[in-house]
C-alpha cells in the first residue's frame, strides 16, 4: 500500500491574514485589512475549491484511463449551511455544510453510458469527496508557546 503524507503550515500575526504555506506556494485566506489586493476566498470557498480541483484532476485521470477525450470539464460546486453555530448562537447543529451539490459538465465525444462510467469512478476515487461522505479521524492538538521570561 503506497501513501503521502501531504502538510501545509498557516500562520498569521495579530491582526494580519491568515497564510498557509502549501509546497511553494502562499495561500491567502480570508480578509487583508492592510492590503486588500491581497485578500482570497474563504476557508469555506477553498474547500470547495479543493473539491472542484480534486474532481477535475481525477476526472483527467479516469478520463485517460477509459479512452475518453475530455476537450474541456466544467466543475461547480455549491454548499448551504448555517452561520448561528460558526456565530456561537446556537450549540445543537452542525458547523458545517448541510449539504454540497456538484454539477459537472465535460465537453466529450463519449456517449452518456461512457461518461456515466466516467463519473461514477471519479466519485469513487475522489479523495476531497471520500472525505467529506466519510468519517475521517481528525487529531487536535494545542500547544501554547510562551517565553522564558513568562515562566515563573
Amino acid at each position: 500500500m503506497s501513501q503521502k503524507i501531504v502538510n501545509v503550515l498557516g500562520y498569521a500575526k495579530a491582526n494580519n491574514q491568515f497564510v498557509v504555506k502549501a509546497q511553494n506556494f502562499d495561500v491567502r485566506i480570508s480578509k487583508n485589512e492592510n492590503f486588500p489586493e491581497l485578500e482570497g476566498p474563504s476557508p469555506l470557498e477553498y474547500l470547495l475549491a479543493g473539491y472542484a480541483g480534486c474532481i477535475n484532476a481525477v476526472g483527467k485521470l479516469v478520463a485517460k484511463e477509459q479512452g475518453i477525450t475530455l476537450k474541456s470539464l466544467q466543475v461547480e460546486v455549491s454548499g448551504t449551511l448555517s452561520l448561528d453555530k460558526y456565530q456561537g448562537k446556537i450549540s445543537y447543529e452542525r458547523a458545517g455544510f448541510k449539504s454540497i451539490q456538484v454539477v459537472v459538465k465535460p465537453t466529450s465525444d463519449a456517449t452518456l453510458e461512457e461518461l456515466k462510467n466516467w463519473i461514477e469512478a471519479v466519485e469513487n476515487r475522489c479523495p476531497i469527496q471520500d472525505n467529506l461522505i466519510n468519517p475521517t479521524p481528525v487529531e487536535l492538538t494545542l500547544l501554547k508557546e510562551f517565553s522564558t521570561t513568562e515562566a515563573a
